[in-house]
């Protein structure tokens, strides 16, 4: 009785602060103790060296940190205290604290008061972890794994493994502290393209459009990233023709590989301008059957460096190459070069008949150490060569979150390398993991200079969509260096404004040289460019007209009876896969285009400007800023369609999301 009322006189008194020094002595010296006691484990290939043992609250503590999960003591004492009820945690002769790993509690056994997150990461799967990002919501259990995902369940490890075998971070980095003692966030360091709005332009002075096709996504998944961990997206991070190419669409596509790609165009209202047009530009990629599909010769370049060690990263990154694996055919081949400091080859050239040992070599990669990229790239390009494929597709997949900080090549000198591999026919595909690291503004030059796509992963279902669902348009080109040409006619449109692709726009003596490099379509690929037309006479016309030579800027092509009903002529490029000159195809877009109303468009099209005006409102467009969450929401809610997948769904979602963050 006495020694419950000491303990309750106790608990009512306030802690001294923590003392920052004593927190590190303390910390270093249990690390040294430790260390002395000979707990360590043989580094993995990729792993700069021997690393000691972790807890399982030390691998759930660090990820809470990172994401910025506990904003003081309060809070952490809320995670620690739920978590020392459920781990049995005893002292080692030295006086280190160490798990009993035969009394962890059973999955029945945990107690439901702990956070979802941490309560799935004590399950030891780290595959269920990567998982936990699909609905960017708590990690689903394995039922809601096989039945979102039925096609993974190959690729998802069977059962959990104990939180003894997991591959975890030893420890949990001493949290930046203030003089409050308050945790301070780490900073984030994404960096991005910055590339200024496309102005609007008038067509008596400038009447064509340039750019190269883009069917990158990478932007719509940061988006949506940013969204659901609660904060509205740098708008640079937003590029509003990558958010549009994120969905598949049903656009009309070509009956034979004869003719690779096909145009369909649609002009209708704008939603959030009665004054304007839109010129809608629907591509669809001929899509080619599996069985008709070429060999594949793939490296994995895969990012080990200590930026990666986070469950979003390294652990999402080894499940998403599982499915990928699960989707090649037996003949195609495989090889894996990891880098962190030095370049290492993990697996040489290996068929995918020997799947197993594919899967064992991508269960071996460990994070840690620093991030040397360039010598990893030339590795990776040096495997490439080494089982080339004539005819077939020879693609280097770099996998990072973005962090290319050691090397001896400057960014220039990784272009550079990227496109002289590109000549030999060897492509290059980057796929972005994580926050906090991510270096977009070169993943997107490495990418477009390697004729391949940039995706961000943040999700074993994004993997899903993008490695496997859509490998085919992913891995398989059908034609290279597509352009673009619009030219629009003074005679009936004043002014014109492209919709996104400021990071694609091209010279107009671009379109006719060859030696120009542009974006890829691939097999069903689904390619998106609206433009917002304001027609000749329009209150919206911002533009005055020229006093003096206005009829003297009147194209030749367009002058006369023969060509003054059409509003644009439309010219596209490309070269078929191998070849070095290009094909050009031509369209003109007339009345026979037009459709009188919103609700007359095709409902594809009308989801497609719902998204290309969520993306501008992002990225604070002026006039489609003004243009309500809510009047998005309900253009998408009406044109949703068939939605398989959710996608669509989902994208209503971040609409309302993004309505709750903002706060201008």
């Amino acid at each position: 009785m006495i020694l419950d009322k000491e303990l309750e006189k106790l608990s009512r008194q306030t802690p001294p602060a923590p003392d920052p020094e004593a927190r590190a002595r303390a910390l270093a010296a249990a690390m040294q103790a430790f260390d002395d006691a000979g707990n360590h484990v043989p580094a993995d290939q990729g792993n700069a060296g021997g690393r000691r043992q972790s807890s399982i609250f030390n691998w759930i503590w660090s990820p809470a940190v990172n994401k910025k999960f506990l904003a003081g003591s309060a809070l952490a004492t809320l995670l620690v205290v739920p978590l020392a009820g459920y781990l049995t945690i005893e002292m080692n002769g030295n006086g280190v604290p160490v798990i009993d790993q035969e009394k962890i509690a059973t999955d029945e056994e945990r107690p439901t008061s702990l956070p979802s997150a941490a309560a799935e990461a004590t399950r030891g799967d780290s595959d269920a972890i990567a998982l936990a990002g699909k609905t960017n919501g708590p990690a689903a259990d394995v039922g809601e794994v096989e039945r979102l995902l039925p096609n993974a369940s190959s690729a998802v490890s069977p059962k959990p493994q104990s939180a003894a075998r997991m591959n975890a971070p030893a420890l949990a980095p001493v949290p930046l502290m203030g003089e409050s003692g308050a945790f301070q966030p780490e900073q984030d360091r994404e960096r991005f393209a910055n590339a200024d709005d496309n102005p609007i332009r008038s067509v008596a002075t400038d009447p064509v459009s340039t750019f190269s096709a883009d069917v990158d996504s990478a932007s719509y998944s940061f988006v949506r990233r940013s969204l659901t961990g609660g904060t509205i997206p740098d708008p640079q991070s937003v590029r509003v023709e990558e958010m549009i190419n994120y969905f598949p669409y049903d656009w009309p596509g070509p009956e034979s590989a004869d003719a690779p790609f096909r145009a369909t165009v649609t002009v209708m209202p704008t939603p959030w301008n009665h004054d304007t047009e839109l010129m809608h530009v629907a591509i669809k990629g001929y899509d080619r059957a599996p069985a008709t599909t070429p060999r594949a010769n793939l490296v994995f370049l895969i990012d080990v460096s200590g930026s990666m060690d986070e469950p979003d990263k390294l652990p999402l990154l080894k499940s998403a190459f599982r499915l990928l694996v699960n989707r090649l055919k037996a003949d195609d081949t495989v090889s894996i070069v990891a880098y962190a400091g030095n370049a290492g080859i993990v697996l040489e050239p290996t068929p995918v008949a020997e799947k197993s040992k594919i899967l064992s070599a991508i269960d071996r990669l460990e994070a840690g150490g620093s991030t040397g990229g360039a010598e990893g790239i030339e590795a990776a390009y040096d495997l490439a060569q080494q089982a080339f494929v004539k005819d077939g597709v020879n693609r280097v997949m770099l996998a990072t979150d973005g962090d290319f900080n050691v090397g001896p090549s400057s960014d220039e000198d990784l272009k550079r390398m990227v496109e002289e591999e590109r000549k030999d026919g060897i492509f290059l595909t980057v796929l972005g993991f994580g926050r906090g690291n991510l270096n977009d503004s070169l993943m997107q030059t490495l990418a477009q200079n390697g004729n391949g796509s940039a995706a961000y992963i943040d999700t074993l279902a994004e993997a899903q969509k993008t490695l496997v669902e859509e490998a085919g348009s992913t891995l398989f080109p059908i034609a290279t260096d597509v352009k673009f040409q619009v030219e629009f006619n003074p005679e009936r449109i004043a002014e014109y404004r492209l919709i996104g692709y400021e990071t694609r726009t091209l010279n107009r003596e671009d379109f006719n040289n060859d030696r120009v490099d542009a974006g890829d379509i691939g097999s069903g690929h689904t390619v998106t460019a609206i433009y917002e037309i304001t027609p000749k006479g329009s209150p919206a016309v911002m533009n005055d007209e020229l006093r003096y030579g206005a009829s003297s800027t009147v194209p030749a092509e367009t002058s006369g009876d023969a060509h003054r009903g059409e509003l644009a002529f439309l010219k596209m490029r490309y070269k078929r896969p191998g070849e070095e000159k290009s094909v050009l195809v031509t369209m003109p877009v007339d009345d026979k285009n037009t459709v009188a109303s919103v609700d007359a468009a095709p409902q594809d099209v009308r989801f497609s400007v719902a998204v290309a005006a969520f993306g501008q409102k992002l990225r604070h467009v002026a006039l489609p800023d003004s243009y309500s969450y809510q009047a998005i929401a309900d253009l998408a809610s009406a044109s949703r369609g068939p939605d398989p997948y959710g996608y669509r769904s989902e994208f209503i979602g971040l609409v309302h999301l993004a309505e709750g963050l903002d706060q201008r």
